[in-house]
Parts: structure tokens; sequence; C-alpha cells
């Protein structure tokens, strides 16, 4: 939602807000997470190898040495090891932190330049921006960091309803806000897959993540039924809106104007973006009185 018109910002105060989205998304905050998990792990591990150095260096004569303390040390190596639990749960969370950091530059800069060619080779979104005075990269980051952070802000006063004829921006988004919000635990949980699959390296820590789910600990690493159930769910819920607002929209005065295939990639825009960012190719206020109540019950 907005209090203000998107147009009257200034460039840099689009980037300002465009860095505010980004780090206020939930993928971002749950890296930050991650980030003070791990450090705080390799803290403990760290002060307790400290501990078991400066103990096995104080013993002389392993006979004078307290009954347990071999014991002792040999525990802490079990604990402490290369392969000791203790290590492979750190390592298991760094290599979670750099999945989910990788996805989010990799999701956000595939979109930022998908969008900038999209506006250079199509004219008529291009000269919506020249005539709003927008600046094109400006736009494509501005778009694509709010729809993947479900935040639902354009920089056009109309939002996107000034480019409901361009299918092709459309179809860009779709995948933009879906990633960044009820699909991002399932491909988390395929993206860890994939890495263990053909990197060996990461492959004991991989396989750590996809079975330890309980003690990582991170809420958007789910089991691999869940996850299923969880796309499942996410496909259902889409294509029950997509056709109720097809079957009750299409001749309606909210899709007049648009081709059937427009009409097409608007519906399932509308339907994708009423779960989560809230982003509009249509003046709600002309659509029908249930589908506004459809769109509440999803939301």
């Amino acid at each position: 939602m907005s209090t203000v018109e998107m147009e009257v910002f200034s460039n840099t105060q689009l980037l300002i807000l465009v860095l505010l989205m980004f780090i206020g998304g939930e993928v971002f905050t749950s890296m930050v997470e991650l980030q003070i998990r791990r450090f705080n792990l390799r803290r403990i591990i760290r002060n307790t190898e400290r501990k078991l150095d400066s103990s096995s260096t104080g013993i002389i004569n392993p006979s004078s040495s307290p009954p347990n303390s071999l014991e002792h040390i040999e525990l802490g190596i079990v604990v402490t090891g290369v392969d000791s639990p203790a290590r492979l749960k750190y390592n298991s969370i760094k290599l979670l932190s750099f999945v989910v950091m990788g996805y989010l530059l990799i999701i956000n800069f595939v979109g930022v330049a998908l969008v900038s060619v999209y506006l250079t080779l199509v004219s008529s979104a291009r000269n919506v921006l020249k005539k709003k005075g927008l600046k094109l990269f400006t736009f494509s980051l501005f778009t694509v960091v709010s729809t993947f952070a479900n935040c639902g802000f354009v920089p056009t006063n109309e939002n996107m309803m000034v480019f409901s004829k361009n299918s092709g921006l459309l179809l860009i988004l779709i995948p933009q806000v879906l990633l960044g919000n009820t699909l991002f635990p399932p491909f988390l949980r395929f993206s860890i897959w994939f890495l263990g699959k053909f990197v060996k390296k990461v492959g004991p820590s991989s396989d750590y993540l996809l079975t330890k789910i309980e003690e990582i600990g991170y809420p958007h690493l789910l089991p691999g039924l869940h996850s299923s159930l969880l796309v499942g769910t996410v496909v259902g819920f889409v294509a029950v809106q997509f056709t109720l607002f097809c079957s009750m929209e299409w001749d309606s005065v909210a899709l007049s104007g648009l081709s059937s295939y427009e009409k097409v990639v608007g519906a399932l825009f509308e339907s994708v973006n009423s779960r989560h960012s809230g982003e509009t190719i249509v003046d709600l206020s002309t659509i029908a009185s249930a589908i506004l109540v459809l769109f509440v019950v999803m939301m």
C-alpha cells in the first residue's frame, strides 16, 4: 500500500527504497539470521578447541594427570574434530547460508537482467518509462526487488496497469513473486540437493541439511514431503483463482481492450499476486464483488 504517488520520488529516493525493500525481505532477513548462527557456532567450536589445546599442553606425564583428562581430550576431539557432529553442523549451516545468499542474488540479478532486456527491446513498454521520466535500470531494479520481496510497490502511479498489454513483462515478474515467497522453501531444498548431487565437496553437508531439518532449525528448510505438498498447494490455489477470474471477468470492463492471450496472462498475473505482492494490472474497483471476496479468502 502507498499513501503517496510513486512518481514524485526522485531517482535517488527510488534507489533508497530499493535498498530498504531488499534488506527488509524475508529471504534477506533469514540469511542474516543464518550468518549470526554460523558465527556463534564457530565461536563456540573455537573456544572449545582453545580450551582443549591449553589442557593438552599442560599434561607432562599422563600418569600424573587426572584420570579423566585423556578421556576429556578424546571427547573434545570427537566434538571438535574435522568430521565431528559439531563441525558437520557448522559446515552445513555455512553451506545453507551461502545457498540462501546465492539464491537471493541470482534470482534478483536474473530478474533485473530480463526486465531490462525486455524494456530495451519492446518500445511500447520503454515509451511508458520515457513519458514518466523513469530510468530503465532504476525501474527494472525497483520492480524486481519489490516483487521478489513481495512489497507490491511499482514506481508508477498506476502500479502495473500501464503494462497490462506487455505480457512478456508480466511473465517475467510472475516467477519473481513465487520464488520470493511460497516457492522459496521447495526451491531452496532443490538447490541444496542439486549442489550435493553434483559438487562432491559439499556432499556431506548437503545430506546433513536434507536429513537433519529439526537440528538445523531454519524455518524455510522443509522436509521433502512438505515441500512437495507446498508446491501442490500453490499450484492448486493459483489454478482455482485463475479459473474463477477468467470465468467471471473475461468480458468485463477490467479486461477490456486486451487480446485473448493478454487476458490469460493478465488473469494469471492477478491470481499469483493476490496471494503475494499485491501488484495489479486492473482497477480493482471495476471487478466483481465475488472476485474481491475470493482475493480476500486467498490472502
